[in-house]
């Protein structure tokens, strides 16, 4: 057969559609948003090996913003689906494993261009129906980030492959890239569709087979993941999707000798425990899992005495509220300078007074919303229990109704203990927490930032002081895994912010990087000598 080095096409990040008002890629979304909503309710299977698997345990497929509407059913399984994901798994392993590199990575080429065209308004409709996204956020998620993930991963895997060692006269040295031993196990979120993906795409370029349980309330839009990957010519089994009860998935892959690695993307507390759970379970399996998460945030941002107040007011606006506050990235906790802090909370103020609130379809809705009931009662529950403190007052928003939908009011809250409640907890919704400090205390406000929580996934400076700015650097060196410098701490770009954060955020290996990849993949060192010794004595020995 023809053997050859490639040379694959040079990613570059994906454009991203405005959806001006009026225009033809925004009435082409919103016919795809109207077709969806429309169309009979479907039934989304699990996909087992070749198998599209549907049992008799129907769950429903709401919108959150219409949460009386039914979509459609999704098939709920038992352990006896499990089990026939992982070996549906292992029995692709071989052929998948030892397919030529180049092959793997062309069905991944393949599902971007067919996601930049065809399945694009398809996955931002569902992206937008099932989890609540307006259409930007839908775009930036759904269809841009997961065209990046795709193009930029196999360049980042042609990068790895080329990474070999020095050989000596004599002698060749090479490092082979084996996928691991084993199956892969993906635990996705609701939140944003391209991770979802990606958490199943990246151990798979590698060369790994993956058993993948998206969240319940992100399978409208997992469907239309399986899809696009079988449009693209993914084989059978080499990513299989179950939806089941968590715990019973769980007892069963992490009791399996093959299982290889975790890739999640979800809570801290679940993701401690099933780090517990594995470790539990060393002694069943071939090798040392790999165990690789991203998980909560308590993000911030602050603001120097020189910020500009509506730069700032500007970050909060966006980074607290866009997608609801629905983000692992979205700024909970400001820590606002004394000097400017009332103007920055006016602007603020004045912003979410003209946010627009209700369906995507409403492309002038900028707030739609929260993700279920059990988020809605959360983030309510947190409301209530500020409009009861003393320390803490309520200044924008406030109220939330789930009559329709799961709405809640964008919410800004001024607190006057830097340890309140909402200052140090992840709430995951559209509520954010001011401090106002000392504008000359800005050094110890960075000590105080840095102590109040266990989270270090994004964080923001705003300053036109650079001395600022490299304090607030160093000080802050471990509190965020990205950082961000007079800017929002959300919006990460594949290629361009490599994303995770450490501490109880995760375990930082940069989704969007090659870093995530080499995760995935047990090197073998080959080392071939040309003409062997044929005396064991050395020259030492005379």
């Amino acid at each position: 057969m023809p053997q050859a080095i490639y040379h694959v096409p040079t990613p570059v990040n994906e454009p991203v559609n405005p959806y001006l008002p009026g225009s033809k890629a925004t009435e082409s979304l919103l016919n795809k948003y109207k077709e969806m909503y429309n169309q009979e309710p479907i039934d989304v299977p699990m996909y087992i090996g070749s198998e599209e698997v549907r049992t008799s345990d129907k769950r429903p497929m709401s919108p959150p913003h219409d949460h009386k509407k039914v979509l459609g059913h999704f098939n709920y399984g038992d352990g006896t689906h499990v089990d026939a994901a992982i070996n549906a798994a292992l029995d692709a392993r071989e052929a998948w494993a030892n397919l030529p590199w180049e092959q793997r990575a062309a069905v991944f080429l393949k599902a971007a261009d067919l996601l930049a065209g065809p399945f694009r308004d398809k996955i931002n409709a569902a992206t937008m129906l099932a989890q609540s996204k307006n259409v930007m956020q839908a775009e930036i998620d759904a269809a841009c980030e997961l065209v990046d993930f795709f193009k930029f991963n196999v360049a980042y895997v042609t990068q790895i492959y080329n990474q070999q060692p020095e050989s000596q006269p004599g002698m060749w040295n090479r490092l082979e890239y084996r996928p691991l031993e084993g199956f892969v196990f993906a635990i996705s979120p609701f939140n944003f569709t391209s991770i979802c993906a990606n958490l199943c795409a990246a151990p798979a370029m590698m060369g790994n087979v993956v058993v993948w349980k998206p969240a319940e309330s992100q399978v409208y839009s997992a469907q239309v993941i399986m899809e696009l990957f079988k449009a693209a010519g993914l084989p059978d089994g080499v990513i299989n999707m179950v939806t089941a009860d968590g715990p019973t998935v769980g007892d069963i892959v992490f009791k399996h000798k093959e299982f290889a690695g975790l890739h999640f993307t979800g809570s801290s507390a679940v993701f401690k425990h099933l780090w517990k759970e594995i470790g539990s379970n060393l002694d069943l399996y071939r090798s040392y899992p790999r165990i690789v998460g991203e998980t909560g945030g308590k993000d911030f941002i602050i603001a120097h005495k020189s910020a500009v107040a509506k730069e700032v007011a500007t970050g909060i606006s966006r980074g607290a509220f866009e997608f609801q506050g629905q983000k692992c990235s979205a700024a909970s906790r400001a820590y606002l300078p004394s000097n400017i802090a009332g103007e920055i909370i006016e602007y603020v103020k004045a912003d979410v007074a003209t946010f627009k609130m209700g369906s995507p379809e409403d492309t002038s809705n900028f707030i739609n919303a929260v993700i279920d009931e059990k988020a809605f009662d959360k983030i309510a529950g947190y409301i209530d229990y500020i409009k009861e403190q003393e320390d803490a007052e309520i200044v924008a928003g406030g109220n939330y109704d789930k009559s329709t939908g799961y709405f809640i009011e964008p919410t800004v809250v001024v607190t006057t203990n830097p340890k309140f409640r909402t200052m140090c907890e992840e709430i995951f919704g559209p509520v954010i927490t001011l401090y106002v400090y000392d504008a000359e205390d800005f050094e110890g406000t960075l000590a105080l930032l840095d102590e109040t929580s266990e989270y270090a996934l994004t964080g923001a400076i705003f300053s036109q002081d650079r001395y600022a700015i490299d304090l607030a650097s160093k000080k802050l060196e471990n509190a965020a895994g990205n950082f961000y410098i007079n800017d929002k701490p959300t919006g990460a770009v594949v290629g361009q912010q490599p994303f995770g954060g450490a501490r109880a955020s995760g375990t930082n290996d940069k989704a969007g990087s090659y870093l995530n990849l080499l995760r995935w993949v047990s090197p073998r060192t080959i080392k071939e000598t040309f003409v062997p010794a044929q005396d064991y004595r050395y020259p030492f020995l005379g």
